[in-house]
Order: C-alpha cells, then sequence, then structure tokens
C-alpha cells in the first residue's frame, strides 16, 4: 500500500497529489474533474469523471466456440456490466447456431436487445440502467417470485392441476432474469463505487451478502421447479396421500414462505432480531416436517420417494431463509443500533 503525504494550501483546505501512474491510465490531467464519495470506515474514494458515464463495449470472438459456449459469454458480459456485447467472426458468416444462441441469450436477459446484424456480426445492447433499480427491491421482487411458485406448484399438487403447475415453471425464467440482472448490478457497482450509491446503497460493504442472498432466492425458486416438476411427472398430478397430510404440506408451505420474506426484509431492513426469528422459527419448521413424514400411511417406495421430495425441497426453501438471516445478521449489526456500539 502506497502513502502520501498531506499537504496545506490554505488555511482550510488540505490537498494531496494524486499517482502519476493511475492519472495516465486513467487518463486524467491538469484541469480533469474527478467524482470524491465518502464512505463507511473514514473511506474516500477518488475516480475519474468518465467512469460514471463510460459505455463499455466487448466483443466475442466466435470462430472457436460452439454455440452453448457463445450464449454462456454473452451471459458473462451482461453481468460484468458491458452495455454493447458484439459476436463476430473473423472470417465468413456467422453460423445458424450461433445466431440462434444470441437471441436466445437475448430472451433470457432484462433489457437486452439487437441493435445491429450483419452477415458476419451481431451487436446487442442492454438498456438497462443501475438508477431504475435498486439491489432491495430486486432481492424482493426475486423473493415474491420464487413465493409465488411454490405456491402455485403446492396448490397444483393438492388439486392435481397440471395447468398450475406449468404456470409456476413458467415463472423460472423471470425469477432467473431477475437473479442475472442483481449480479450485473452487483457487479458494476463493485467496480465503480459511484453506482453503489445509484442502487441505494450507502457504501459497497454488502455487496458480497447481496450476491449470496440472491444466489439463495434463486435457488429457492429451484426448489420451487422441483415440486412443479413432481406433479407434471405424476399419474393424476398428485399424492398418494389423504387430504389431512396435504393440509399439513400447505400449511408448512405457509411456514416456508413466512421465514422466507422476514429473511430478506431482515436484510433490507438491518434488523437483527428478524434474523433471530427467522432462526428461531425455523427449529419448529424442521420438526414439523419429520412429524408429517413419520405419519405417512403406508405406501409404495415410489409415492413415499415424491413425498420426500416434496418436503425436501421445503426444508431446503427453509434452510436458504436461515442462511440469508445469517446474512442479515452480519448486515445489521456492522451499524449502530440499540445490540451494538461500533466505537
Amino acid at each position: 500500500m502506497e502513502t502520501r503525504k498531506v499537504q496545506r494550501l490554505g488555511p482550510s483546505t488540505l490537498a494531496m497529489t494524486l499517482p502519476a501512474e493511475w492519472a495516465s491510465e486513467q487518463d486524467v490531467e491538469k484541469g480533469d474533474e474527478v467524482s470524491i464519495r465518502m464512505g463507511g470506515k473514514g473511506t474516500l474514494t477518488v475516480m475519474p469523471e468518465s467512469a460514471s458515464s463510460e459505455e463499455t463495449e466487448a466483443i466475442v470472438h466466435s470462430d472457436k466456440l460452439d454455440a452453448d459456449s457463445v450464449e454462456r459469454a454473452i451471459v458473462a458480459q451482461y453481468v460484468l456490466g458491458r452495455r454493447v456485447i458484439r459476436i463476430e467472426r473473423s472470417e465468413g458468416a456467422l453460423d445458424s447456431d450461433i445466431i440462434n444462441a444470441v437471441y436466445k441469450a437475448e430472451t433470457q436477459l432484462m433489457g437486452l436487445g439487437v441493435i445491429e446484424e450483419t452477415p458476419e456480426s451481431i451487436a446487442i445492447r442492454c438498456s438497462v440502467d443501475a438508477e431504475d433499480f435498486t439491489l432491495d427491491n430486486l432481492l424482493e421482487r426475486l423473493e415474491r417470485t420464487g413465493r409465488t411458485m411454490r405456491g402455485e406448484a403446492i396448490k397444483a399438487l393438492a388439486h392435481g392441476n397440471p395447468d398450475l403447475a406449468q404456470r409456476a415453471l413458467n415463472r423460472e425464467r423471470q425469477a432467473n432474469k431477475i437473479f442475472v440482472l442483481l449480479l450485473r448490478l452487483i457487479f458494476t457497482a463493485h467496480q465503480n463505487p459511484n453506482l453503489a450509491r445509484a442502487v441505494d446503497l450507502d457504501s459497497g460493504f454488502p455487496l458480497i451478502g447481496y450476491r449470496s442472498i440472491a444466489k439463495n432466492l434463486e435457488l429457492t425458486a429451484d426448489n420451487a421447479e422441483d415440486i412443479a416438476d413432481i406433479v407434471m411427472e405424476t399419474e393424476g398430478h398428485s399424492l398418494a396421500i389423504d387430504s389431512s397430510v396435504m393440509r399439513e404440506i400447505r400449511e408448512l408451505t405457509e411456514q416456508v414462505d413466512e421465514i422466507t420474506s422476514r429473511s430478506v426484509e431482515a436484510a433490507v431492513e438491518r434488523d437483527y432480531d428478524l434474523a433471530i426469528e427467522v432462526r428461531q422459527r425455523f427449529h419448529a419448521i424442521s420438526e414439523q416436517e419429520r412429524e408429517i413424514l413419520a405419519g405417512l400411511p403406508e405406501m409404495s417406495n415410489e409415492e413415499l420417494l415424491r413425498v420426500r421430495e416434496v418436503l425436501v425441497s421445503l426444508e431446503q426453501t427453509a434452510q436458504y431463509a436461515v442462511r440469508n438471516a445469517e446474512i442479515a445478521a452480519n448486515l445489521a449489526l456492522n451499524e449502530e443500533s440499540e445490540h451494538t456500539t461500533i466505537i
């Protein structure tokens, strides 16, 4: 780490010089403006003014890539915050499978659209701005989407309704779009501290926690998808259990929904008491899951396995909620409150 000496320029002005190497790399010259941001723990961030308005572009060379690799590369460049992504081939026209991969990626990512196409090149541009969203809002939206999927899947299971299960499966794409958009905003806010303020964060400290919460919420949507798949694959689209057991499973689902929602609220509000409550309620949910399993009537191994898969998906979702509550506790305890004094 390099140190610099602070000098006095006037009665109330202190100054320090910028490292020449940094100024050269950032094209900062005498008379240029820089952005200064004061953060927590006494930090001060200096950035070139161009950093907040720079429109980054990436070129994906498809000559030695298959269609799946091109699609993954587009998603990666989107997550990394590129505004324009070009897919090019050095010789000859793009193969049809590469073109299809570009359009497939476009449908999976929020705010992405083709702006230019030639036989040898396709350019896609992201119209999403950091100022359009907050990370807190997107976390809440992702949680609600997963909760809706879970509710539809369990209701489909209770009523033997494949159409409702399919509706839950269709929502998985929306959940993935929100998740990848969250990753994009988290990465760009990490790279450019000015953008942390744009997504409604006072500092970049919570970003690593938000990344973990987003992944856990994406996994809970996968759990709901698993239950919907069971509905679609099971004969009669329902479990071989009586109505009283199904009612217990629906009650269990409601409790899982509650702690999943509250864990995100604890993170957004930095509420340590709420994080503790989530952990406490998890133990009751685990106990209830074991009681349902122990009280099942005699049935075939195949039918028993399906019931277990549903219960396991619900318990895994509850476990993800506990993980989110632990992250929320860390975020809450990093701030002054009735529980903590930071000296």
